[in-house]
């Protein structure tokens, strides 16, 4: 059984930080990050493969640190100068590998957490 569980979600003013984490039963050859705003589609904001290997959505790279700590079966998000476009509810995913890796295509993901919702005011 699959089993992802995120915390760390909160309100924050811009330019702060939070971390995310998403605490796992199993790892996948692709775990990661992706969050959904009111009334857009879900979209891919971080993931990792197995090796370490890491993707990073453009409007993310560089704020933004993907990571993990198998001793503690725990996924991190760091993410720091948030913005107020950085808000959404965020959420865990993991799945194996496919053709293209592990990318940030959330329809390549098979797992999914309940979610833990980011906001941060100007």
């Amino acid at each position: 059984q699959v089993q992802l569980v995120e915390s760390g979600g909160g309100s924050v003013q811009a330019g702060g930080s939070l971390r995310l984490s998403c605490a796992y039963i199993r790892s996948w050859y692709c775990m990661g990050w992706f969050r959904q705003a009111p009334g857009k589609e879900r979209e891919g904001v971080a993931v990792r493969n197995i090796y370490g290997n890491t993707r990073y959505a453009d409007s993310v790279k560089g704020r933004f640190t993907i990571s993990l700590d198998s001793a503690k079966n725990t996924l991190y998000l760091q993410m720091n100068s948030l913005k107020p476009e950085d808000t959404a509810m965020y959420y865990c995913a993991a799945g194996p590998r496919t053709w293209s890796g592990c990318a940030l295509d959330s329809s390549e993901y098979n797992y999914w957490g309940q979610g833990t919702q980011v906001t941060v005011s100007s």
